[in-house]
């Protein structure tokens, strides 16, 4: 038995790869689906069977493009109802995989068709659980993904959570093997661990929501305290998982279309698409194509673009280091965003080349900044998210948060200079496209952010412990 975990850190999901005799078994696939099939070919092994622990909302899964290629069927757990051919098996139900069998376990909450699946070797022994959603490494799955279905509530959800946990997950033996859908970074949860790997009876150690002694009004307190809404591309990429998709190849042979300057501006004004530029922060700061985003591929990208460009139907047209264009789009479309156009052949050397009208984003160091701080009181807007600005800030900042930027646009002084800061400097250019993009261009990027700050010597907050607040 091999069980291999493909971890895609820009989205902090776990897809898995398990053989046996010949036979594998794919968990939860990310849209591009050739990792899978040539890893199989190296087992000289076949794929049988397409395992989704529930609907994804923060990523389009592989499993219809993968069923396609390989006739293995898809599997869903109880209360699935796809748009696709698929399987939805029976609480309870096993297949078999070679020497060993993979039990489903429903355990709704998180969705109601969320499932966990048994992993059992050829004795028949309890090996591990791929636990998707409902049961992350120090955390649980948010309960209020689901709300819309009938009258339920995400504390009605968050009851069936806990039920799901007790009864399904809890009994199981301490030394099974836990392998999550997510780790920290991801919106799915709150509080997750950076490890990816854990034991059950680590997480019972570990894990506030598998307290023994919690009831469930306890549970359902802490489950849904400090839930931030979650992004807007969410029920987006629920509609694709469960209705299907394109093709990831159509998707890449429309968006790695080559432009000339000329052709992208044209572009640009026929169809109004964001002109997304996704080069690092220090080449974006010192030339851009006016009223671009920049979300930079080497951040978290996907997730940034779900949540601030949001509707996975927008045009989209890249600007990005040369041979980035085809990581681009897949990255792109992994998140649920298929309509990108083509991109800037040439990349922006070849805009300036062209003698088109640029832009550029004004900078100050943080010694810089101290040194105006100490002799006038000026406005500085710090995008972190609302948990690191409350450990610690520096004094008389304004907190607004990069994923609710939009909520703060009126704040932001009209007729003076401000400065924007993030943690290390990808977030605030990040904003400052964004203002940019709105016509707000008396701003000033802060370069190295928060970090370099606090190296500055400016005065910050007395520093709180996020696991306290």
């Amino acid at each position: 038995m091999k069980i291999e975990q493909i971890y895609t850190g820009c989205l902090a999901q776990g897809a898995y790869y398990i053989e046996s005799k010949g036979e594998v078994a794919i968990i939860d696939p990310l849209r591009e689906i050739k990792p899978y099939i040539n890893r199989a070919k190296r087992d000289d092994a076949k794929i049988k069977y397409i395992f989704e622990t529930h609907f994804h909302a923060d990523f389009v899964s592989g499993h219809v493009t993968l069923a396609k290629e390989t006739g293995a069927p898809i599997i869903y757990g109880p209360n699935a109802n796809p748009s696709f051919e698929a399987i939805t098996a029976e609480d309870g139900q096993e297949f078999k995989l070679g020497e060993v069998t993979i039990k489903v376990l429903h355990t709704p909450g998180h969705t109601m068709e969320s499932t966990t699946y048994l992993l059992k070797d050829k004795g028949g022994k309890d090996h591990a659980i791929f636990s998707g959603d409902t049961l992350f490494l120090g955390d649980v799955g948010r309960p209020d993904l689901a709300q819309k279905m009938g009258e339920l509530t995400e504390r009605d959800l968050a009851g069936m959570l806990y039920d799901s946990l007790r009864e399904k997950i809890m009994p199981l033996a301490d030394d099974i093997i836990v392998y999550p859908a997510h780790g920290a970074g991801s919106a799915c949860g709150k509080n997750m661990m950076k490890e990816t790997v854990d034991t059950l009876g680590n997480q019972k150690k570990m894990n506030y929501a598998l307290r023994a002694d919690m009831t469930k009004e306890e549970f359902i307190d802490e489950v849904t305290e400090g839930l931030l809404p979650p992004p807007q591309y969410f029920p987006l990429n629920v509609k694709m998982n469960k209705e299907g998709y394109d093709d990831i190849a159509d998707v890449l042979k429309r968006g790695t279309r080559a432009l000339s300057p000329k052709a992208f501006e044209a572009a640009a004004n026929e169809t109004g698409a964001v002109v997304l530029d996704v080069r690092h922060q220090a080449d974006f700061v010192k030339g851009h194509i006016p009223r671009s985003i920049f979300i930079g591929l080497n951040g978290d990208f996907a997730p940034w673009v779900g949540a601030l460009i949001a509707d996975v139907e927008q045009p989209i047209l890249l600007v990005a280091p040369q041979g980035s264009e085809e990581e681009a789009v897949t990255r792109l479309s992994r998140v649920g965003f298929d309509n990108t156009l083509g991109y800037l052949e040439g990349g922006f050397e070849a805009w300036k080349e062209a003698s088109m009208e640029y832009d550029t984003v004004s900078q100050i160091s943080a010694d810089d900044l101290r040194e105006v701080l100490e002799t006038e009181k000026v406005p500085v807007f710090d995008v972190r998210k609302e948990s690191e600005y409350k450990s610690e800030h520096v004094l008389g900042a304004n907190n607004t948060p990069l994923d609710y930027l939009n909520d703060h646009l009126t704040e932001f002084p009209d007729n003076k200079p401000f400065y924007v800061h993030c943690a290390g400097g990808y977030r605030s250019v990040i904003a400052s496209s964004m203002l940019k993009s709105r016509g707000i261009h008396n701003l000033i990027d802060v370069t190295g952010g928060f970090n370099a700050m606090k190296e500055a010597n400016l005065p910050v907050s007395e520093y709180i412990c996020p696991s306290t607040l």
